[in-house]
Parts: C-alpha cells; structure tokens; sequence
C-alpha cells in the first residue's frame, strides 16, 4: 500500500503539469488566433460585420456564385440597404473568359444594377494581349462603371516591370473608353507596387478583409471588406463591397456618352 501512495504521489506533478500546459495553449491560441481575427471567426460562421460610416453597398462575382436567382438578388439587402452595383468578372490573361460572363452582364443591367467588369491580370502573358482580350470581350455601356484591372500577382517580374504591364493595360483600355480605368488590389499591394506617381489618379478598388477599418490611408473609391458574404438569391459565398461615396458620386464614376 505504501508503494501506491508513493505512486500516485509522483504522478499527480505531470497531471497538473499537463493541465497547466493546457491552460497556456488556450490562452496563446485566444490570444493571437482569435481575438485578432474575431471578425474572421465570426465570417466563418455567417455573421459577417459591415463596416461603419458606408450606405451604398455591391458585390462581385464570377461562375464561382453559379446560377444566380436575379429575382431574389434584386431584393436582397446588406445591413438593410439595398445592393446598389455588382462587378462581375470577364476575362484572364489572353484566352480565358469567366462561363458566366455575359448572363452576369446581361441580368446585372436587366435588373437595374450598377454594373462594372473586370480583368484578372496574368504576369506571365503580354499586357497588351491582355488588353486587347479584354476590349475583345466586353463592351461596356453609358452607366456602367469603368473597366476594372484585378492586379494581384507578379510572377517572377520585378516591381518596374509590373509597374510598366500594368500601366500598359491600363492605357490600352483607358483610351478605348476615355476614362480612367478602377484598379483592383489589395492595400498591401498597392502600398508595394503601385506607390509611384503614374498610379496616384485612378480609382482604387482595395480588399481587406475582416477588419473594422480599411488599413489603406490613401484615396480609394471601393473596398472589398468580406469575402464570406451570404445573400438571396446566391447559394455560395459572395465578395462584399462599399463604394466611398454617396450615390451621386458612383453615377459620376460611370461612363458617360461622348
């Protein structure tokens, strides 16, 4: 008997070891996974936090939403506003054009969005192809919003040749529709990239997910604050978007007739 007690005396130090070291994994795992991203955790879950301060709301989609119900979506709201313009995704590099392209355009206008398109830039293929891929595919109208380049990879390029592609494309397509094209980016790529004088005057479209306040400081028209968004009409998830500005602004951004 006197060999148990001994026993159980010399285990009880590594349960309470073990116990302890629980608590300090909790506590690291609280502390720098989950309150930092609390509004990440809590997209995962369907409660997405729309920002404070914005009342003209929009999403952007591609095929990845599927078959939308237009009908649903029309009267869907964000933060109990209404969806007030839509991006939809065009084209990809040289050949690529996204499946649902032109039902998405077509239905965004027939349903009385604001609609805008956009180009996924590739850097391992010509900006002038890319360009004129574009301009091949997607004809934009009086009231649409201006073409968007989605600038997020480099590739192997170095900062001055992605800074002379992008600026090509955005030449390309800024004079076939004389206005400034939006560029689409994420704040710290804008900050790397895109920091020198040629870029200061476009539109910026910035992501930055899951924080309270967009961490860009320079001007910008729209942010893309979730990509967790659930609306009627969409079953998957969807990119929600704010454009900075009243609504009087965003029809002064859209293309107008020559």
């Amino acid at each position: 008997m006197k060999r148990r007690k001994h026993t159980r005396r010399r285990y009880w130090p590594i349960a309470l070891g073990i116990f302890l070291a629980i608590l300090v994994y909790v506590y690291l795992f609280a502390t720098y996974a989950v309150f930092p991203f609390s509004n990440r955790w809590r997209a995962y879950f369907g409660n997405v936090q729309n920002p404070k301060g914005y009342s003209i709301y929009g999403i952007d989609i591609s095929h990845h939403q599927g078959d939308i119900e237009w009908d649903k979506l029309e009267h869907a709201t964000i933060d109990g506003a209404s969806v007030c313009f839509v991006f939809i995704k065009a084209t990809e590099g040289t050949t690529y054009l996204d499946e649902n392209f032109n039902e998405n355009f077509y239905q965004t206008s027939r349903h009385g969005f604001i609609r805008g398109a956009y180009h996924y830039y590739l850097p391992q293929f010509s900006a002038k192809e890319q360009a004129a891929h574009f301009l091949h595919q997607v004809h934009l109208e009086e009231g649409d919003l201006p073409p968007v380049l989605d600038i997020e990879e480099i590739g192997n390029k170095s900062k001055e040749d992605i800074r002379r592609d992008v600026l090509t494309w955005l030449t390309i397509v800024g004079k076939a529709y004389d206005t400034k094209p939006i560029i689409y980016t994420g704040f710290k790529f804008k900050t790397d990239y895109l920091n020198t004088e040629e870029f200061q005057d476009y539109p910026y479209w910035i992501a930055h997910y899951y924080v309270s306040k967009l961490g860009y400081k320079g001007d910008w028209r729209f942010w893309q604050y979730s990509d967790m968004g659930q609306l009627d009409g969409i079953g998957h998830k969807v990119d929600l978007n704010v454009y900075n500005g009243s609504l009087y602004d965003l029809n002064q951004l859209t293309l107008k007739s020559e």
